[in-house]
């Protein structure tokens, strides 16, 4: 059992915007980063729809539209994807409701649906205080309390036990009603309780739990509905069961049922209450059951005395929704004032994390320099910080020299068979926070010799595969394409190491989410294709089950037609992509003798970070300070090292909640720049013509000289991709000064059909100067689910 003071409450109170009036009888869904209010009351019933970013923490008010429903308390609130389902509740003393409202969170509009009744029987009456539960593609209504009067001033409560299926249609809509046919014991009708739907991740049908809740006195039982047998059982548990009760919350947050809150049977004499309202009070006690063994663990009794300000004060009838592995508690009551007979509401917002974040994504290259490294990783939701590592020992840092490499090569050499490291291509992201260019990684240029082409299209064309090159000069080895060259005069000689690797990422402008946007989630809808900011995350609208928030993915659809031009299915992905077998991701373990500790770059709150040095860190224990739980080095007292041209360096990155430092990512790896080589060409377009694609790019930000030529490639098919997916063969489809080119129908015929993330055509540009060829610029053009031939 976790000790109570291991839980790290937090209160909010830096927030901003028009925060919700106190209140009770509310319900909370997230989407994303958004939590949102709708309904409850507590002087009159509310009819707003509030919205709070958990990441900039404010609050805001969208301007709603559409069949905007009455406010109601005590109703059912289920979000599917980025829409949201109302379904009944108070609307006014002893007057319920049994309509139903949809509302499409990408557009903030509100829409009144009307199922189709069931195919026998009546569809469910008028009630409040029911559970409305969404699994795949229906809601399960149970139970609640409806007024057994017609005159709405005189309220004869009557509990419910009824059990409905709600059948939703894809996107937009409901198709009806129905009332299954369920095998054994029935739950006792009960109002005011608990359901969530839970399914194993590995094995299992998803089932139903229902906890408490309300009939003339207060319940603690759990019930189980398999909703593929439709069978209702009483599962036997281990544990404390948390006190009967009512008006709690109940969520999922992996295979735990969080309980917390609600109204409880009082225990012992308090000389403050009054006979009157001896026999229940709330309770701010928090349990949980483990869904796979069944047993319950207390995380904060009702016996322990409350700490001020330490965590929620006792409430029921509030919000709890979950976000990632965190939960947020909003507002909810704690009682009566006496001598008023009047509620009296919490107006205070709290979260907990529940568990240590996951690990975040490989570290991403934005921008290399001589001596720096703009850097990025996906966000994860709900942390306090990111802890970034590197390590300047390479495993395969002894590698020897080939006195066989061309002199050409200028000390790289090639390495063919060593196709089993776990050395890893970067996917950078090529922009800055208000520009689509960069650097990236500089390499040494290399040629290679002459070897047997493959024949991919009529042209005469060069052929890239993926391999391994050492710089024997400084023994520092990194992830490089060797091009297998074809004679002929329209090819290069030299054609050198590509490394950094950059994807594109776009939005679909919708001009049908202007102002319902707040500021906090302003959209991105610029005309042309650019590269994500590296300092956040753009607004995505691609359709009505996209909400415009931030977002970590995008794309852009074939159909979407934007100014002048259509833009195509063009994809950034955040992982970094493997080149052979992927790095263990606990890398402590795999260090082998020798190798030098893990360094700090440092604590980071956002996810981009600005590498110049690092932390030196001696042996033994420094002064240490606190990060929500986490214990981290005192770094005003470590020695700090600079980074180094032309030196690989490994990196790693973990997430920081209030459970403490999560693990590790997987390991990337990067190499600063060699002065005198050009950057990475930058801002790469795709759009449609009628020989088939225009591809065009920005020359590099650091040209280094004279660009002397581009040269653009496609990813075709082979049979080595086929026997290797992990190794792009590439072919060259242009060579020269201009920054586009057509990509013909017939070229693209030919490429292969990425399926590492989203199906893709890959693409990488690259520029020379006098010294040679600089990083390649990668691109992967998004073609759909199916695996059908490109432009069709």
């Amino acid at each position: 059992m976790a000790a109570p003071s291991l839980l790290n409450w937090r209160r909010v109170s830096s927030f901003t915007g028009p925060v919700p009036r106190a209140r009770h009888g509310h319900r909370a869904v997230a989407i994303r980063e958004l939590m949102i209010i709708f309904g409850g009351g507590n002087e009159g019933i509310a009819d707003e729809l509030h919205v709070y970013n958990t990441v900039t923490n404010q609050w805001f008010l969208p301007a709603v539209r559409g069949d905007i429903p009455p406010g109601c308390a005590a109703h059912g609130f289920v979000c599917d994807g980025t829409r949201i389902l109302v379904f009944g509740g108070m609307v006014e003393y002893g007057r319920y409701s049994n309509e139903l409202y949809e509302l499409q969170a990408s557009r903030w509009l509100w829409k009144k649906v009307k199922p189709h009744p069931p195919s026998s029987g009546l569809p469910p009456c008028p009630r409040l205080g029911h559970s409305f539960s969404l699994y795949g593609n229906k809601c399960y209504l149970f139970g609640g309390l409806a007024n057994e009067s017609e005159d709405s001033n005189n309220n004869v409560p009557r509990y419910l036990n009824d059990f409905y299926e709600l059948e939703l249609q894809h996107g937009s809509g409901v198709v009806g009603w129905s009332i299954p046919v369920t095998k054994g014991i029935v739950p006792s009708p009960r109002e005011s309780h608990t359901a969530v739907i839970y399914c194993k991740r590995d094995s299992g049908s998803p089932k139903m739990y229902v906890f408490g809740g309300m009939c003339g006195a207060r319940l603690d039982d759990l019930w189980q509905l398999d909703l593929e047998t439709m069978a209702w059982s009483k599962p036997e548990t281990k544990g404390t069961v948390p006190l009967p009760r009512s008006l709690h919350t109940a969520s999922i947050i992996g295979n735990k049922m969080y309980i917390f809150g609600g109204w409880v049977p009082h225990k012992g004499e308090n000389i403050e209450t009054s006979p009157h309202d001896c026999e229940w009070r709330c309770t701010s006690s928090f349990s949980y059951l483990n869904l796979d063994t069944a047993e319950w663990t207390t995380l904060v009794s009702d016996s322990q005395e409350d700490k001020k300000n330490s965590r929620p004060r006792p409430r029921a009838g509030h919000c709890a929704v979950a976000i990632g592995t965190r939960l947020y508690f909003w507002s909810g009551r704690d009682g009566y004032k006496k001598a008023l007979n009047s509620q009296v509401c919490c107006k205070d917002l709290w979260y907990l994390d529940t568990e240590k974040p996951p690990a975040p994504s490989q570290v991403q290259l934005i921008k290399a320099t001589t001596n720096s490294f703009h850097v990025k990783w996906d966000e994860v939701p709900t942390v306090e910080g990111y802890l970034l590592q590197l390590n300047t020992d390479l495993p395969y840092q002894a590698a020897s020299s080939d006195s066989s490499a061309s002199p050409n090569m200028q000390g790289v050499r090639m390495d063919p068979h060593r196709q089993g490291s776990n050395s890893i291509v970067p996917n950078s992201i090529s922009d800055t926070m208000n520009s689509a260019k960069s650097e990236h990684t500089a390499m040494k240029g290399a040629s290679v010799k002459n070897k047997p082409d493959l024949k991919a299209s009529t042209d005469s064309n060069a052929i890239l595969h993926s391999s391994l090159a050492t710089n024997a000069s400084n023994h520092n080895s990194c992830v490089v394409d060797m091009l297998r060259k074809n004679e002929g005069p329209h090819t290069s000689a030299n054609i050198g190491v590509l490394s950094s690797c950059l994807d594109l990422r776009t939005v679909i402008p919708e001009t049908s989410v202007s102002s319902t946007v707040s500021s906090a989630q302003t959209m991105v809808t610029q005309q042309t294709i650019k590269t994500e900011s590296s300092s956040t995350n753009g607004a995505v609208v691609k359709d009505e089950t996209s909400l415009t928030t931030f977002s970590t993915k995008s794309e852009v659809d074939e159909t979407c037609a934007l100014p002048a031009t259509k833009i195509s299915r063009v994809e950034s992905h955040a992982a970094a992509m493997p080149f052979s077998k992927e790095t263990p991701s606990n890398p402590v373990t795999t260090l082998k003798a020798g190798e030098r500790q893990w360094c700090d770059v440092g604590i980071f709150k956002n996810n981009t970070a600005l590498v110049s040095q690092f932390y030196l860190l001696p042996k033994g224990k420094q002064s240490i300070s606190k990060i929500g739980n986490a214990d981290v080095p005192d770094y005003s007292l470590l020695k700090k090292q600079d980074l180094v041209p032309g030196t690989g360096y490994r990196f790693r990155v973990a997430a920081i909640n209030g459970c403490g430092i999560g693990p590790f990512s997987k390991i990337s790896e990067f190499k600063t720049c060699i002065p005198g080589f050009p950057g990475a060409p930058s801002a790469v377009r795709i759009s449609k013509n009628v020989e088939g694609i225009h591809l065009s790019w920005e020359p590099p930000t650091s040209p280094s000289g004279n660009i002397l030529e581009y040269s653009a490639y496609l990813a075709i098919r082979t049979a080595q991709i086929q026997d290797n997916p992990s190794q792009l063969v590439f072919m060259r489809i242009y060579c020269g000064l201009k920054t586009s080119c057509v990509v013909t129908a017939g070229q693209l015929a030919n490429a292969h059909i990425d399926y590492t993330s989203r199906p893709a055509i890959v693409f990488r540009i690259s520029a020379k100067n006098e010294k040679g060829y600089g990083p390649a610029t990668q691109v992967r053009w998004l073609q759909g689910n199916n695996k059908k031939a490109p432009l069709n």
